[in-house]
C-alpha cells in the first residue's frame, strides 16, 4: 500500500522491477490476471493516484475506499482532502489509513498524529474505522529493527490509543508473511481489530492467527479502479454496520 513498497509491485524502472517481482510474488502471492473475488468492490489510494476521478470509480462499481492520510509523524497526504471528501461525495463509504513507522516513534504517538490529521471517525454511516497499514519496511529492515515482542507492543500501543481517541478499533492491514515474521503470528488483535489482508492471488490463502475470516482483501495493485483493488467480505448493508459500529 505504501508507495515506496509499491515500487516493488509496480513499475519503478526495469531493473528494479525484474528484481523485486520475484520477491513480491513470494510475499504477496503471484499477481496473474484473474476475476475479482466475491464481495463488495472497493479501492484504496494514496498521493500516488493524485486527484481521483471518483464519479468514474463509482460508475464502475466501487462502493468503498480507504485513503492514505499519514505516515509516521512527519507526512500527510497532499491529496487527502480531494480523495477523502471526493469518495464520500459520490456516495462511497470511506475511511483513512496510516502507514506505520515503528522505528521512529511510539504507536500511541502515531495514533494521535493519525487522528489529528484525518484519521478520526464519526457515526454517520459513511465513515469506516481508521486502518493501520503495518507491513514490509520500504526504508530498511523488514521488521523495522523491532523484536516480535516489541512489535506486538507497538501495535497494541497504536490500536489502544486509537480506540481511546475514537471509540473504534482500527482495521489492521498486513500480509500473512509479514505478520508471521514480525509479530510471531500473534492472535492477540483478532478479537477486536478487523483484518484487511493483502494477497495478490486468486485465493486469499492462509490468514494470520486468530482471524477466522477477513473483512477486506486487497487482491490486486491495479485494475478497474484507481489504486489498489479491494473487496469487502460481505454486503453493502454489512459494511454500513461496520461503519456505524452497529445500527446507525
Amino acid at each position: 500500500m505504501h508507495r515506496s513498497m509499491r515500487s516493488a509491485l509496480r513499475a519503478a524502472g526495469a531493473a528494479l522491477l525484474a528484481t523485486v517481482t520475484v520477491a513480491a510474488a513470494a510475499l504477496l502471492g503471484a499477481a496473474p490476471a484473474h476475476a475479482a473475488p466475491a464481495g463488495l468492490p472497493g479501492m484504496d489510494v494514496s498521493s500516488y493516484q493524485g486527484n481521483v476521478n471518483w464519479s468514474g470509480a463509482w460508475a464502475n462499481g466501487a462502493r468503498f475506499a480507504y485513503v492514505k492520510a499519514t505516515e509516521g509523524t512527519y507526512y500527510t497526504n497532499p491529496y487527502f482532502a480531494q480523495q477523502y471528501n471526493g469518495s464520500y461525495n459520490v456516495g462511497m463509504i470511506r475511511g483513512s489509513y496510516h502507514f506505520a513507522r515503528p522505528d521512529t516513534t511510539s504507536g500511541a504517538t502515531q495514533a494521535n498524529y493519525f487522528v489529528d490529521h484525518g484519521g478520526g471517525w464519526s457515526k454517520d454511516g459513511r465513515t469506516l474505522p481508521g486502518a493501520l497499514d503495518i507491513e514490509y519496511n520500504p526504508y530498511g529492515a523488514t521488521c523495522y529493527g523491532l523484536s516480535q515482542a516489541s512489535m506486538r507492543s507497538w501495535i497494541a500501543s497504536f490500536v489502544n490509543q486509537y480506540h481511546a481517541r475514537t471509540g473504534r478499533w482500527a482495521t489492521i492491514y498486513t500480509t500473512t508473511d509479514w505478520w508471521s515474521t514480525c509479530t510471531g503470528n500473534t492472535s492477540q488483535f483478532a478479537a477486536n481489530n478487523p483484518l484487511w489482508i493483502a494477497r495478490y492471488s486468486s485465493s486469499v490463502g492462509t490468514l494470520p492467527a486468530g482471524w477466522g475470516t477477513y473483512s477486506f482483501w486487497q487482491w490486486a495493485s491495479s485494475g478497474t479502479f484507481p489504486g489498489d483493488q479491494n473487496v469487502w467480505n460481505g454486503t453493502l448493508d454489512r459494511l454500513r454496520v461496520l461503519a456505524c459500529n452497529g445500527p446507525c
